[in-house]
Order: structure tokens, then sequence, then C-alpha cells
């Protein structure tokens, strides 16, 4: 895309105020959301009671499927005009002269941990689904959807010299990571980097960003990273039908969910010391055996010739293979009801039977690289189901000082478990549920809303020594008092306390101090 006619596109974007917040004023809340939804109906009507204008005829362009006139588009956008937006690809004339999108437009506002408020940005990407249509072409360019949006909310909010986005799609994350350092883009599709090039520039990011067409980590051979962020395309898809759709943007060629275990054992071989890789990925649990378990293999794999890592694996869902194949199905633009639905459909069972796949794990996985000389070579791998919703703010830093945290915890030993002053997270609540008429409690709950909403069993001696935990005391003199107070066993309390305080590391909602 030509860069003059890419700053011309932003300069009338920006003198038309088209951004998310000021889409929502134009439409109304209620209109805005359904628009999101697809339902066009709202909008439309909203739009008819308004004075026409720049921002009125993009929201109709780009978000909502009408045509426009050339003179129309003209005066939205007087620097680039219809003919430069005709260059550009993001417009196409019908029979009748009148210009519909050819490309999605969409401002964007995504949350950064790096930031107080919402960044917004302009990304261009092939049509979505409600915009489109029909099929996807099987080069289709990906916008910001809800799993693009998930990782950049997770990524630790520290500075890093060298960023890696793996598969970069629209680049978006690439944009992200710009903000910390430089940064290295990847993608199989030239057309999917053609477009990425377009929003860093339109993003005025494009100076931090190397583009780099190949296959996974093919373009960055030797070299090594200090953050990997990778949104790869996991989708399990059926390899034995031949005319199944292979849409580069979600599906990476391979049998099952072979291309999510290479990227998690080659990723941490282009770590530096105390780099860090977070990737979204699904993983089959065959029958027998459990996803998570299969995840810990392939890092623990990774460690062997990576060296000792540090890692987090978090399933947030594991539906069953009717389920998953429904949500692909669809995905591709396939309808129930139609042939091509109960075709694609029948493919995808067909494919998991063979192999006996009896669930699919939905997650995200962070692996750390050691640095210490005097770290065990081995992989320390906590595996975690997870489903509680993700804190509204700095999610990021929450889930960073967790994985600290219970990283910090399970290379202790017990006795430095002990030794340590331990911090309570401030959001940590305590539930007590009485009988009425009865002292004692008949349950006892830990729940924190950050960095994932979690509820806990806790028994009274845990819930004292996390009430008292405000870094005063080390975990043993804590440990030693309730074991007076509450006349039980020191050692047996003293371990009971070290292997629950493991567990809250790790659920964030203790740190150690020290």
């Amino acid at each position: 895309m030509d860069p003059e006619l890419i700053d011309r596109l932003h300069a009338g974007l920006a003198a038309a105020d088209y951004r998310v917040d000021a889409v929502a004023s134009l439409l109304g809340a209620a209109a805005d959301g359904a628009r999101q939804r697809g339902v066009f109906a709202p909008a439309l009507r909203a739009l008819g009671e308004r004075d026409e204008g720049p921002l009125p005829a993009l929201v109709r362009l780009f978000l909502l499927a009408q045509r426009v006139d050339g003179a129309e588009l003209d005066a939205a956008l007087p620097e680039l005009g219809a003919a430069g937006a005709i260059g550009l690809g993001l417009v196409e004339a019908d029979r009748d002269g009148r210009l519909r999108a050819a490309l999605s437009l969409n401002p964007v506002a995504v949350t950064d941990a790096r930031s107080d408020r919402p960044l917004h940005w302009w990304i261009i990407s092939d049509l979505d689904d409600q915009l489109r249509r029909r099929p996807a072409r099987p080069d289709h360019v990906m916008g910001v959807g809800g799993a693009t949006r998930s990782l950049i909310s997770q990524a630790p909010p520290a500075d890093a010299a060298r960023c890696l986005d793996l598969g970069t799609g629209c680049g978006i994350v690439a944009m992200h990571l710009a903000l910390r350092g430089e940064v290295v883009a990847t993608d199989i599709s030239e057309r999917a980097l053609t477009m990425a090039r377009a929003n860093a520039r339109l993003g005025g990011v494009e100076h931090r960003i190397d583009f780099r067409l190949g296959d996974l980590f093919a373009p960055v051979a030797g070299e090594r990273f200090d953050l990997v962020l990778s949104n790869p395309p996991f989708v399990i898809t059926p390899r034995g039908d031949g005319d199944a759709p292979v849409y580069e943007y979600r599906d990476g060629g391979m049998a099952g969910d072979g291309l999510a275990e290479r990227v998690v054992s080659e990723a941490p071989g282009h770590l530096a010391e105390n780099g860090t890789l977070l990737c979204l990925a699904n993983w089959e649990s065959p029958w027998g055996s459990n996803g998570l378990e299969r995840v810990r293999e392939w890092i623990e794999a990774a460690a062997g010739s990576a060296g000792a890592l540090d890692a987090w694996v978090i399933e947030r869902d594991r539906v069953d293979p009717a389920q998953y194949a429904e949500t692909w199905a669809r995905d591709g633009g396939a309808r129930p009801g139609t042939d091509e639905f109960e075709r694609l459909m029948g493919s995808w069972l067909d494919d998991f039977a063979a192999r006996r796949i009896t669930a699919i794990g939905l997650g995200a996985i962070r692996a750390r690289r050691c640095a210490s000389a005097g770290a065990a070579e081995r992989a320390l791998v906590e595996v975690d189901r997870a489903a509680g919703a993700y804190a509204a703010q700095d999610l990021g830093g929450g889930l960073a000082a967790a994985f600290d945290a219970g990283v910090r915890a399970a290379r202790m030993s017990d006795a430095e478990v002990l030794a340590t002053r331990w911090l309570r997270a401030e959001a940590v609540v305590e539930e007590r549920e009485h009988t009425p008429g009865e002292e004692a409690p008949r349950a006892i709950r830990l729940t924190t809303d950050r960095p994932i909403a979690r509820r806990v069993a806790a028994d009274p001696l845990i819930a004292a020594a996390v009430g008292v935990c405000d870094g005063e005391l080390s975990l043993g003199r804590i440990a030693d008092a309730l074991a007076t107070l509450l006349e039980v066993d020191a050692d047996a309390a003293a371990e009971a306390l070290v292997a629950g305080f493991r567990e809250l590391a790790w659920l964030g909602m203790l740190a150690p101090l020290e």
C-alpha cells in the first residue's frame, strides 16, 4: 500500500474523529453494541436521525456495509478522496458506480499495560464475517478479535529491548510491542504483511518494526528476544479431507495441535536470558490423557535443549469436539442447515474420532528462560485451570506479578518459605459461612478478582495466617504462634502453611516481600 496514500488516509480519519468513542456517541450505546454483534438496523436508524458529515459517512461505509457515492467519500476523506481509497484497495465500485468497502477499516481502542488509557488506532484487515456475508478467502487477514485483545492484555508491562511478534497478521500486536522496544514481526502471508505495514504507518510506529516473511521461526534463525508474543494459527483442523478450506490466519497446516507444540518447543531457543514467551494455543486431550499434562511435556522437552524454564499454563476453557467443530465451521462462513456446514462438521468429528480426542483445551502458555546459572536444569511448570474473569485493569502486570511470586515460592526450599516475610494482596477477601447459633464457621473461602477471579477453600490455619501477612513477620514465626493458639502440632502447621502459601502465590493472593 502506497505510504503517501496511507498518510493522507490518516489525516482524513483524524479530522473526521473516526474513533471508537466517537462512533459509540454517534450511534448510541445500544445501537453500537448491536452493530458489533452484526445487527445493523438500530445503527442505521440512529444515523437516519443525524446530519450528514464525514463520521456518519465513514460509519455507514466501513462499519455498516452500506454503499456511498464517490462525492460523499471525497467529502469524508478530502485528503485521500475516493480515487485514493480505491488505490489503497479500501473500496471498490459497484456496477452503478457507487462505492462499497472492500476491506475493513476499524477504529480500535485496546488496553495496554503500559498505558493508563486505551490506545486509539485504525486497523485495516479483510472484511469481518458480518460485513462479508460469504466465506472467507484462504489468505484472509483477520482484524482485531477477542483472542488478539486477550494476548495484548496479558502481555507483561516491562520494557523489552528486542521483541518478536510471531504470526503478526494485521500487525496490532507488533504495534503494541513497539511501545516496549524494537520489534521483529513475522508472517507466512505477504498479504498480511502488506496490511500490517500499512497499519503500523497509520499508527506512527512503522520505524520500530521490522516485518519479515517466513514460516514460524525461520525468519529469525539464530536470533534471541526478550519478549515473544504469538497468537498463531492454532485452530485444530481435519487434515484428512482434501476439500476442507485452509485459512492461513487460523490453520497451520499440521495435524492436531502440532503447530502449538512446535511453537512451544522452538520458542525457548529464541529467548534471551530472562526472556519471556506468551502465546495463545489450543491443545487436545486424547482418550485416557490430560491435555494440560501434554503441554507440560512439551515445555519439559524444550527445557532439555534450551535450558531451565519457568512456565505457567492457564487453561481458560475446555470444550468437547462437537462444540469445537461447530465454532470453526461457522467461523469460515458456513451456516447450520447447509450442506457445506454438515460436511465440515462431519470432517472435524471424523478427525477427532480417528485420533480419539475427547476434549480440546483453550488457553495461554507463559514461559521464561532462567538466567541464573544455579537454576536447576529442568522446567518448573505450573498447569492451571482458571475460568474466572480476568481483571479489568492491569491484567498484564497482575499476571506477571503472580508468575514471579509463584515461581519464587516453588523454587524455595521449605525452610526458605518459612523464613520469608509474605505480603497479602489488597484484593484478597475472606468469606465465612455460618449456621445461625454456631460459633465456628461452616466454611471459609479466600477470594480475589485480580489478576484472575478465584475462590478457594481455606481452613482456619491458612485463613488466620493469610490474615496477618502484612510483611512484618516471617511465615515461620506466624506458624509457631498459630500452632500455640490453635493447639495443633507446630511441625504439621508449618508443613500445611508452606504448601498453602505456594498455592496462593500462583493465585496472586500472596507474594514474598524479600
